[in-house]
């Protein structure tokens, strides 16, 4: 029987999807039947008082945890989430209710023995409560208590072979799409550099010392399955430089029929005969691609990568050969600034271990400059947006390139300084015709 009466929860439970409510529930049931044979470390009745409080929270329409200072494991400043009730007299299983982040392999690849030892120690050491995978792209280890930090984080690093994810004012854990492992799509190896860049970081990782949060994602093509350009400082998205490869003969059999468009994904909706000039050509934003005389063009220069029509035909275009990442700045949530997309600072990068280019050029002197001029809580996009795209460019060395956009067919507003104007601005477009000319 449950320990606290739930109501408003228990409405959570009607819907026709999936309810945290009745996972929650399981797992508090899970832990009152095998008190005699895990060795629990934390109440056993956390799960049952974890429902009670939020029952409360939703009574009182306000929260009932409170900030109750730092807490963490030795040596790291990052990766433990305070958690304390302020009920605690009431609620004495979630008195302590920490939350620890666990730097995931990239890819999130695991093997069902490493998941099922995982899960054995966080029902021991914590609540058994897990996020597979919190929205910065960690483990989630939902709930323990101060005294059980160290003990998991001793497990983590020593028999796992795993360390602690990202919290606080520092850098967050790295997060990659599947990329090449698994995706035909992908520009570059995002489980490669994602793993050099974690373990390059390790200090930035756990000693914050930065403004606030900063965050790399990487995804592997312009698909961006990892919603990079949505949701992280630096954004890593795969590109090419040359042309989209097509195969005129696959082409007439997606005309023709034989091969369904979306790789098949719509076959149980008969969507009708497929028209190439309704279902690609016309809704190419660039307007760069025309069929006629049964043949598909595309003018290349024009086209921004958009990977609609090599979605919808994928064994007839694919990605270029020359290969390589484009590296966008400043997106982010709302926090001191409304909801920013990525603005684009590289259009085009090798991405080649050891990464020196990225790390020298990119990374490491845009962060000297964020922690010099960043104010308190001011993400990397904040900053930007205050002192200009012109002072990113005088910090990373770049030139302004009419590529360098927020989104296609707009301006960042980059201010020209005097001394550039005299024969500068010339140059430069110069410079950009003749790349495009190659």
């Amino acid at each position: 029987m449950a320990k606290h009466q739930t109501p408003m929860l228990d409405q959570l439970e009607t819907g026709p999807w999936p309810s945290f409510v009745s996972d929650i529930k399981r797992q508090a049931e899970f832990r009152k039947n095998n008190q005699g044979k895990v060795n629990y470390q934390i109440p056993v009745d956390a799960c049952d008082d974890l429902l009670g409080v939020l029952e409360l929270s939703y009574k009182h329409g306000r929260t009932h945890w409170k900030h109750g200072g730092i807490v963490g494991v030795f040596g790291y400043g990052g990766g433990v989430i305070g958690r304390y009730c302020d009920q605690p007299e009431k609620f004495p299983g979630v008195a302590h209710f920490h939350t620890m982040r666990v730097s995931q392999p990239a890819g999130k690849f695991y093997t069902s023995d490493y998941l099922k030892k995982l899960c054995d120690l966080w029902d021991m050491r914590g609540s058994g409560i897990t996020n597979m995978h919190g929205s910065t792209g960690d483990i989630i280890f939902l709930g323990t208590t101060t005294a059980q930090l160290e003990e998991v984080f001793f497990e983590l690093t020593h028999t796992f072979n795993q360390d602690l994810g990202g919290s606080g004012s520092n850098l967050r854990t790295p997060s990659d799409c599947v990329g090449q492992a698994r995706c035909e799509f992908a520009c570059y190896d995002t489980q490669a550099i994602c793993h050099d860049l974690t373990n390059e970081y390790q200090d930035e990782l756990h000693r914050p010392a930065f403004p606030y949060k900063f965050k790399f994602k990487f995804d592997g093509c312009p698909n961006c399955c990892v919603a990079s350009i949505a949701r992280s400082d630096m954004s890593f998205i795969g590109t090419w430089r040359d042309d989209i490869r097509v195969d005129q003969k696959a082409v007439a059999a997606y005309v023709g029929g034989e091969l369904k468009p979306n790789a098949g994904a719509h076959a149980g909706r008969n969507w009708g005969k497929f028209d190439i000039q309704k279902e690609v050509v016309a809704l190419c934003p660039t307007g760069c691609m025309r069929y006629e005389g049964g043949k598909l063009e595309i003018n290349n220069r024009e086209c921004t990568r958009c990977m609609h029509c090599i979605n919808v035909m994928p064994r007839a275009l694919r990605i270029g050969n020359d290969r390589g990442l484009s590296i966008l700045v400043g997106a982010k949530a709302p926090i001191l600034d409304g909801a920013q997309m990525g603005t684009l600072l590289v259009p085009f990068i090798s991405a080649e271990p050891p990464y020196t280019e990225i790390k020298e050029t990119v990374i490491e002197p845009i962060w000297d400059w964020w922690m010099e001029e960043g104010k308190n809580r001011e993400r990397l996009g904040e900053l930007i947006k205050r002192q200009g795209f012109g002072k990113l460019l005088e910090v990373t060395g770049f030139k302004p390139d009419p590529r360098m956009v927020k989104e296609p067919r707009s301006n960042p507003y980059i201010f020209w300084k005097e001394e550039e104007v005299e024969g500068g601005w010339e140059r430069d477009v110069n410079e950009f015709r003749k790349y495009h000319q190659r």
